[in-house]
């Protein structure tokens, strides 16, 4: 079994299993945006096509079967068994089925924050112009957002939509159960965005209090799913709903049942919120990626013992370069434990020390004034180290 130890040597034992991606001759700090790879993804694009060509319009059973792995995959990373999930291309497909299916000429008021990934932030602002009233609510101070975020909660509003893990700076959102008893309350959806905490933050969402929540994430990031593989955890009431947008996949389940005259009719379980027609072969690579963590220990919690370790890691060298704060400089009122899977650094051009660290070899990513440093388990601490060292060397010039 992988230990911690394994991955801070040298020779990272994970390492070997990404060659396709170079992760060990490379210094690949992009991780909160784009993680590598194992070789093994590979295997999965490999099978989607031979299944295709061999069975070809047939071989839909086989890619219904990929889907339905997937599904038992993110049921486990949730804690989740019994869970329904409607599986999307993007979260943004999946949200809009969401929206699609909120009673807004009844109830036209969504209540969110001002920190929003730009899945929610732009469409909630497209809505806004079109006469939905929604609410943001400042992050600051993190600590008492959730219960803020309840206080705007009236019997107007129809949804409320907030993330787990901020994405600009990585805070992890406390109360969140709070939150959700609130809702709960005045039969209010929640829907929590777990995009940036799934596979550095463990998420038993019953553990959590959010038994009764809509789940929103993907495994673009620090799952390594790949683009494509997305879902959206419906609580038990949503089979109550009829989304407005609505894939011809979602009526695979009610094919059979009589009709109802002037009604569309809906498949129940995950595939109520379906769409319709899509490329299968991120299925195929997303389950033999989840087979692969499977394979290596990967668990949600070791997960988080190596994330806490190499964030920790990139904060202590940062913090060992004391570099000027008008420049670059973190927050360090912000315990380790309350921070996901990256460190963000807060930064006079973001962009600017993204692009000349790139130029020395590092990827990195940013947003806005923030400058994010995304380290992975494949990563060994002297790439860390360098990684860091590498910008004080860029600002020294």
């Amino acid at each position: 079994m992988t230990t911690l130890d394994d991955l801070r040597a040298d020779d990272n034992a994970l390492a070997p299993h990404y060659s396709r991606f170079g992760v060990a001759e490379r210094l690949l700090l992009s991780g909160h945006s784009h993680q590598a790879w194992p070789d093994v993804a590979e295997e999965g694009l490999r099978e989607s096509f031979a299944d295709a060509a061999r069975d070809v319009d047939e071989k839909w059973g086989r890619a219904f079967a990929k889907a339905d792995q997937l599904r038992a995959g993110f049921r486990l990373l949730l804690g989740d068994p019994h869970g329904e999930y409607a599986l999307g291309a993007s979260t943004h497909d999946l949200v809009l089925r969401f929206l699609s299916a909120m009673e807004l000429p009844r109830r036209p008021r969504l209540v969110t924050t001002d920190g929003e990934f730009h899945t929610l932030r732009r469409q909630l602002a497209r809505l806004e112009e079109e006469g939905v009233e929604v609410v943001r609510v400042p992050l600051d101070p993190v600590t008492s957002l959730a219960e803020r975020v309840a206080a705007e909660v009236n019997d107007d509003t129809a949804a409320v939509l907030v993330s787990a893990v901020l994405f600009e700076t990585s805070r992890l959102v406390p109360g969140l159960a709070h939150l959700a008893d609130s809702c709960r309350g005045r039969s209010i959806e929640l829907v929590v965005d777990a995009y940036h905490a799934l596979g550095v933050v463990p998420f038993p969402l019953h553990d959590l209090g959010l038994t009764n929540a809509w789940v929103l994430g993907g495994g673009y990031k620090y799952l390594q799913l790949g683009e494509g593989n997305c879902f959206l955890r419906l609580p038990a009431h949503a089979q109550e709903l009829r989304p407005v947008i609505t894939g011809w996949y979602a009526e695979f389940g009610a094919l059979a049942d009589e009709r109802e005259p002037g009604k569309v009719a809906y498949a129940t379980g995950g595939d109520r919120f379906a769409g319709a027609t899509y490329d299968p072969a991120s299925h195929y690579r997303g389950a033999r990626v989840q087979r692969f963590f499977a394979e290596q220990g990967l668990t949600p919690e070791f997960l988080r013992e190596v994330s806490q370790h190499q964030v920790g890691l990139l904060a202590s060298v940062f913090d060992s370069l004391a570099l000027p704060s008008d420049v670059v400089s973190r927050d360090r009122t912000v315990e380790l434990e309350r921070l996901g899977g990256f460190l963000s650094l807060r930064c006079a051009d973001a962009s600017g020390l993204q692009a000349a660290l790139a130029a020395e070899g590092v990827r990195t990513d940013s947003r806005g004034q923030y400058l994010r440093f995304g380290p992975a388990p494949y990563l060994s601490d002297v790439q860390l180290e360098t990684a860091m060292r590498t910008l004080g060397k860029v600002i020294a010039g």
